[in-house]
C-alpha cells in the first residue's frame, strides 16, 4: 500500500511539471533561446558565486525547444526571444502547465553584412524584399553587381519567428536561404562571405561584421529605449507557475539592478 501511495505521489508531481529530484536538489535548469544564452550564462555564473550551494545549468537549443522542454517538465526555465504562441499556451493547458512570462531584457534584431560591403542602410521594405527573393543583387542597393547570399536563422529559432512576423509580414524566406542554428553561426557565416546578409540579436554584433542601419536608424540602447529603431523586442524567461524556491531567487537576480547590468554588458538593453 505504501508503494502504491508513493507511486501516486510521484505521478502527481510529474504531471505538475516537477520531479522528486528537482524538488529536493539545489539545481536550476534553463533551456531555450540562443539569443538569451549570453545573458543566461553570465547571470548563472555570477549567481553561483553568490549562492555556491545552488547549481544553475544552461542550454541553448532555440526558443521553441526551450518552451517545449518547459511544457514537458524537462526544464525549470524556458529562455525565449519571442512571446509564447497561442498553440503553445493551449498545449500547456492540456498538460496542466501554467506558463508565467518574465521579461528580462530588450533586444534589437540587426541586419549584418561583411565589412567589405559598401551598403550601409536598408529600409524595412528592402530587407523584406531581399529575404523573399524580390531583390537578389547588391547592385539594386548600391553595392557590387553580385548575387546576395541570404542567411537566416532556422525555423526553431524565436529570432526567426519574430523576423518572419514583424519584418517579412508573415511571408516565408525564399527556399535558397541558408539556415543557421544560432546567432553566432549567422555572424560567422556573414563574416566569411563578402556578399552575404544575415540578422542577429544586438549582443551578437562584433568587429567581424558590419551592422546596417534600418530606415537610417542605428540599433543602440538609446534607440531601443525610445523605440525609434524599428526592429526591437523583449526577451523572456518562462516558468511553470509563479517561481518559487531557487528558481524565484534566480529570476529575481536576473531582474535586479545587477542582473540588468549583466544584460547590458552582454550587449543587450536593460529594462530600466
Amino acid at each position: 500500500m505504501r508503494n502504491i501511495l508513493y507511486a501516486g505521489l510521484v505521478g502527481i508531481l510529474l504531471i505538475s511539471g516537477y520531479s522528486v529530484m528537482a524538488a529536493n536538489d539545489n539545481s536550476v535548469t534553463m533551456n531555450g533561446s540562443t539569443t538569451v544564452l549570453p545573458i543566461a550564462q553570465k547571470a548563472a555564473e555570477e549567481f553561483m558565486k553568490k549562492h555556491p550551494d545552488i547549481n544553475v545549468s544552461v542550454r541553448g537549443t532555440g526558443s521553441g525547444d526551450g518552451i517545449k522542454a518547459l511544457l514537458d517538465g524537462a526544464t525549470d526555465i524556458a529562455n525565449s526571444s519571442r512571446a509564447m504562441k497561442k498553440e503553445e499556451k493551449e498545449s500547456a493547458g492540456r498538460k496542466g502547465v501554467n506558463p508565467i512570462e518574465h521579461q528580462i531584457a530588450l533586444d534589437a534584431i540587426v541586419p549584418i553584412v561583411n565589412p567589405s560591403n559598401p551598403v550601409t542602410n536598408l529600409t524595412m521594405d528592402q530587407i523584406k524584399a531581399i529575404y523573399v527573393g524580390v531583390i537578389t543583387n547588391w547592385r539594386e542597393l548600391g553595392g557590387e553587381n553580385k548575387d546576395i547570399v541570404v542567411i537566416s536563422r532556422d525555423s526553431s529559432s524565436g529570432t526567426y519567428e519574430f523576423f518572419v512576423e514583424y519584418v517579412l509580414k508573415k511571408e516565408r524566406p525564399m527556399p535558397e536561404c541558408l539556415l543557421q542554428a544560432s546567432n553566432g553561426a549567422v555572424a560567422q557565416a556573414v563574416a566569411k562571405n563578402k556578399y552575404a546578409i544575415g540578422y542577429v540579436g544586438l549582443g551578437y554584433v562584433n568587429k567581424d561584421v558590419k551592422a546596417l542601419t534600418v530606415n537610417n536608424v542605428k540599433a543602440s540602447v538609446e534607440t531601443v529605449h525610445d523605440r525609434s529603431y524599428p526592429i526591437w523586442r523583449p526577451l523572456y524567461m518562462y516558468t511553470n507557475g509563479e517561481p518559487a524556491g531557487n528558481v524565484k531567487v534566480f529570476i529575481d537576480f536576473v531582474k535586479s539592478d545587477e542582473g540588468q547590468k549583466i544584460a547590458e554588458q552582454e550587449g543587450f538593453v536593460s529594462l530600466k
